[in-house]
Order: structure tokens, then C-alpha cells, then sequence
């Protein structure tokens, strides 16, 4: 525990000598390695580029809450259902975003308005995929699943279908390809 201390300790001791004993006003004087007392050190802040912090908390979080998702595989579909007990389709996107500390509505309806609208070629694990209900010719939203493919590749979804319960399904060369509305981010 002392060794831990002292070890801990050390740089912070190391910067009061360096603020106490050390000239506060110098420079380094061209080639001649003199160094000038008279000028005081002007320090500048140098530039470091860092990700916007909603980009890396996303980056993160996004494979963990596809990860969860496909734990719930096979969990059966209750109507209105939001518990690892039984879930319907955006029960169970409330549920494991929830997980992840982010709300969403119990609504196919209203998830369709969350987060922002990618184009489908840029769907990402992680983002919310919105269909129509079981009846295509009405376009509104009705069904709603959680992409886990990467970006370019044939959507896949995790979701909980009234025909099976959560599942994974594919958009293209499905039934799904015709109820497509959009993608949306929400991460």
C-alpha cells in the first residue's frame, strides 16, 4: 500500500519541484543551446484530434447491444410484451436499448421517429431497421428490427416476428425487401 502511494505520489511531487525550483521565465535561444533568462516561455496549446464523444460512446456501445440482442435469440413473441418473458417487435427494441441506458417508445410508430434516417446502404449494427406492417400496401411504419450487418452488406436484423419469435432475418430476397421504409440511428 505505502509503495503504491509513493508511486502515485512521485509525479505529483516531481511537478512541485519543477513549479517551485525551476526558472518560470526562459527560452531556448536559437542554435547556440544558451538558454535566454530575460524572455519569458510562452506555451501553446497543441492541437490533438479526438473523435465527437457520440462517436466513440457509439462505436462502443453499438457491438455490446447487438451482442445482448442475439442472446434473446429464440425468446418467444407476446403481443405487447417488452420482458426476456416474451417481447413483440418494438418491445423488444425498447428493452435492449434500454439495457444500454437509451429510451425509447414501445412503438413501432414512434421508434420509426427516433435518432436520424440513414440511407440503407449505410446501415450499421446497431441502427433500427423500419418495415410496414404485415400488409405492405399501407406504408406506414408496423415493424421494427435491429441491424447487425456491417454497412454495404445485405441487411440483416435481429427482431422479435410474430412467426417465431426474435430472430434474425435478411432484407433482401425476403418478404421484408418489400416492407422496407428505412434505417434509422439512434446510437
Amino acid at each position: 500500500m505505502k509503495k503504491t502511494v509513493l508511486i502515485l505520489l512521485s509525479p505529483v511531487a516531481l511537478l512541485i519541484l519543477l513549479l517551485v525550483f525551476v526558472p518560470q521565465h526562459f527560452v531556448h535561444s536559437g542554435s547556440e543551446g544558451r538558454i535566454d533568462y530575460s524572455q519569458p516561455l510562452v506555451l501553446t496549446s497543441a492541437s490533438v484530434e479526438t473523435p465527437p464523444v457520440a462517436e466513440a460512446e457509439e462505436a462502443e456501445t453499438a457491438p455490446r447491444l447487438v451482442d445482448y440482442a442475439l442472446t434473446l435469440m429464440g425468446t418467444p413473441y407476446l403481443w405487447a410484451g417488452e420482458t426476456p418473458a416474451g417481447f413483440d417487435c418494438s418491445g423488444f427494441i425498447t428493452h435492449v436499448y434500454d439495457e444500454f441506458d437509451v429510451q425509447l417508445p414501445h412503438s413501432s410508430r414512434m421508434q420509426a421517429d427516433e435518432g436520424t434516417q440513414v440511407s440503407r446502404s449505410e446501415a450499421q449494427p446497431g441502427d433500427l431497421v423500419i418495415f410496414t406492417g404485415t400488409n405492405p400496401q399501407v406504408r406506414e411504419p408496423g415493424h421494427v428490427g435491429i441491424v447487425i450487418s456491417q454497412p454495404g452488406d445485405t441487411i440483416e436484423f435481429v427482431h422479435s416476428s410474430s412467426n417465431g419469435g426474435v430472430k434474425i432475418s435478411q432484407v433482401e430476397g425476403s418478404g421484408y425487401e418489400g416492407r422496407f421504409l428505412q434505417v434509422r440511428r439512434v446510437l
